[in-house]
């Protein structure tokens, strides 16, 4: 490896930014429902406890509070949020583990603090506890592994609560998305990225001029560790190939304009991307919303009725309008896809640059190409 790839990729812009990662609430929660599960089989709390990640680091995580009772154990963690502005910053995430019958599994359940879903469109059905299905399988495998080092079957019940969640959730958009009674339990990596628009943005031109000095001719910016595997997966590219665009759109197309490079692919989640069909380079919910009209006016262009069309504009989320649209076979992915590319050929000016755009979901599939 040369020196411009030790330099390059993902890693080297988390590096670059200067700032401390920290831990996501369903890392958090992970922890702590491993604590609980392990006292409630041996008495003892591990403390630190340990978990592993979904790409393999293995953090420990002192223990803020403890109890064990007759058939249940409790533990919890206060989040770190490293450097990032994140509400949920210092919150004390909880996990009770309860025993139940055999055969009935991991069941989980919200506690205070912790939302239900009440309307469609996210990826947990209606009347499920907010615990995002990456958290869910993080616990179930630590659930799974404490069980075989103590010839446990594994059949608990794992309530999630975080203290003052429901009063943290009013500084969210839970709400809107009808997460009721506070806050969802997140995190597909584990990992809190930090965000600082500066220090993020100048990690991006940073990524793209270590690609060019590499001699590469095709990048991906990519909102995130699922849409990179993405285009890992389509087009082989190396490391130093993967801009880790997050939600500055338009950061990665204004460089690659004054710095051009053969090809671009930007690939990132359905709702996302939306947002950057719909004219907005800034892709952060803060500042730009999904735009449930906009899809319902561009759905009726692939054959959408008045009624569907209706339906978009009043979906709860970017999903539920795709979830729509593949139902009634209208390829809203495609359209979002290519009005997403047209902008960003807008923004590249004439630049010698191709761009294609790939959306994908919340589990990696692809759902538009554009």
């Amino acid at each position: 490896m040369n020196a411009a790839e030790a330099r390059g990729g993902r890693s080297a812009q988390l590096k670059h930014t200067g700032l401390r990662p920290g831990w996501t609430t369903g890392a958090c929660a992970t922890a702590a429902t491993t604590a609980a599960y392990t006292a409630l089989l041996t008495g003892d709390f591990p403390d630190p406890v340990s978990i592993t990640l979904p790409k393999g680091q293995t953090p420990a995580f002192a223990l803020a509070v403890e109890e064990l009772a007759e058939g249940r154990a409790s533990a919890g963690v206060v989040k770190d949020a490293g450097d990032d502005p994140d509400v949920t910053h210092g919150a004390l995430v909880r996990s009770t583990v309860r025993r139940l019958p055999p055969g009935s599994g991991v069941v989980f359940r919200a506690g205070p603090g912790v939302g239900t879903v009440t309307l469609p469109g996210l990826p947990l059905d209606v009347g499920e506890p907010a615990v995002n299905p990456v958290p869910r399988r993080l616990m179930r495998e630590h659930v799974e592994r404490v069980a075989a080092e103590h010839g446990d079957a594994g059949d608990v019940e794992i309530t999630v609560s975080v203290d003052h969640g429901e009063e943290i959730a009013r500084s969210t958009w839970n709400g809107r998305l009808g997460i009721l009674g506070g806050l969802s339990i997140l995190g597909t990596t584990g990992v809190v990225v930090p965000y600082s628009c500066s220090a993020w943005i100048d990690s991006i031109r940073r990524g793209v001029d270590v690609a060019r000095a590499a001699g590469l001719t095709h990048v991906a910016g990519c909102t995130g560790s699922t849409s990179e595997k993405t285009v890992v997966a389509e087009y082989g590219l190396p490391d130093i190939a993967l801009l880790d665009m997050g939600d500055f759109a338009g950061a990665v197309l204004k460089y690659v304009r004054r710095h051009p490079v053969d090809r671009l692919t930007i690939c990132g989640g359905f709702a996302k991307l939306s947002k950057l069909a719909a004219g907005h380079l800034d892709l952060h919910s803060a500042r730009s919303q999904v735009n449930k009209p906009f899809l319902a006016d561009l759905a009726r262009t692939g054959g959408a009725t008045d009624d569907l069309g209706s339906r978009i504009a009043t979906a709860n989320t970017g999903l539920e309008a795709l979830r729509l649209c593949e139902a009634a076979g209208v390829p809203l992915g495609d359209l979002v896809a290519a009005r997403a590319r047209d902008e960003a050929l807008s923004v590249l000016r004439g630049a010698p640059v191709a761009v294609d755009v790939i959306c994908i979901d919340r589990a990696g599939v692809v759902v538009g190409r554009g």
